[in-house]
């Protein structure tokens, strides 16, 4: 099955088989467990075109990982390039939640989520550790080791986070001059947050590929709980009922060489053609 079509029917396939369950947010979902989806970089960049995707949003939130920050109003002056209250992130609901608020340390601090935990995961001893740092040396230096992982479920320090990583830790995998990256996400909001989940780590998988001189492969989306609300099953099919159009490319500024370096002007993407959004509510 070729490129978006595997998404959607992942998500038919939960509507029509997944079982009622439950959830964190009291929303209730209907999922199914461990599905699979491979995106093949070459054919194209993976960005969903039945409904527009945030795409300046899915590039924002990439950098600020990469950065290794923890605060949400880096995210913002990335994304809009200010720090004002008024402007609005996907974190923002999070940083706003009541369970949060009391852990924060300064205003935007959310704790020791996913960027932190690539570029700052903390050793029993306290010493630092760049994970994302030490796996493109691994690419570069030896390409073949199978352990060029970077983890972001750091299990003693969940509780220092506003929200548990939903994508838990990627591997990548060099063969032919081409560099592939699998992907674990232990919960998998199928409307929302699966189809930015495919580009987000499509991306980084471009980004990385650049940073060591090797072409970007194929991107393996493995997913665990794999779940629609309750609320979102009105604009699923609605989104099932869309023919998905051509594929956009991806354009980056070929002089940039460190995955440190990329801006949000350096990151492109060209053709994009989509259908109108479809609004839906976040669960928190």
């Amino acid at each position: 099955m070729l490129f978006m079509e595997q998404y959607l029917s992942a998500l038919k396939k939960v509507l029509e088989e997944g079982a009622d369950r439950k959830d964190r947010t009291g929303t209730g979902t209907r999922a199914l467990f461990g599905m699979q989806m491979h995106f093949n970089l070459e054919k194209g960049f993976p960005a969903l075109t039945t409904k527009k995707l945030a795409w300046k949003s899915v590039v924002s939130e990439l950098l600020w990982f990469i950065e290794g920050s923890g605060d949400e109003r880096r995210l913002a002056e990335i994304l809009y390039g200010t720090r004002d209250s008024d402007k609005k992130t996907i974190w923002t609901a999070n940083l706003q939640a009541d369970y949060w608020k009391p852990k924060a340390k300064f205003e935007g601090d959310l704790g020791r989520v996913y960027g932190v935990q690539w570029r700052h995961w903390k050793n029993p001893d306290g010493k630092e550790i760049d994970q994302l740092k030490d796996a493109i040396k691994l690419i570069k230096e030896n390409p073949t080791s199978r352990r060029i992982i970077v983890n972001a479920w750091n299990t003693g320090e969940l509780d220092k986070m506003a929200l548990p990583p939903c994508h838990t830790f990627f591997q990548f995998f060099v063969a032919d001059g081409k560099l592939s990256l699998q992907m674990y996400q232990r919960s998998c909001d199928m409307f929302l947050g699966v189809p930015f989940n495919i580009a987000s780590y499509s991306l980084l998988l471009h980004l990385v590929a650049q940073a060591t001189g090797l072409k970007a492969g194929e991107f393996v989306h493995t997913l665990g709980d794999a779940h629609i609300y309750h609320n979102h099953f009105e604009q699923a099919r609605e989104q099932l009922n869309r023919k998905p159009l051509p594929l956009p490319a991806l354009k980056l500024n070929p002089a940039v060489k460190d995955i440190d370096k990329f801006t949000m002007k350096d990151i492109e993407l060209l053709n994009y053609r989509h259908h109108e959004p479809i609004k839906a509510p976040m669960a928190v």
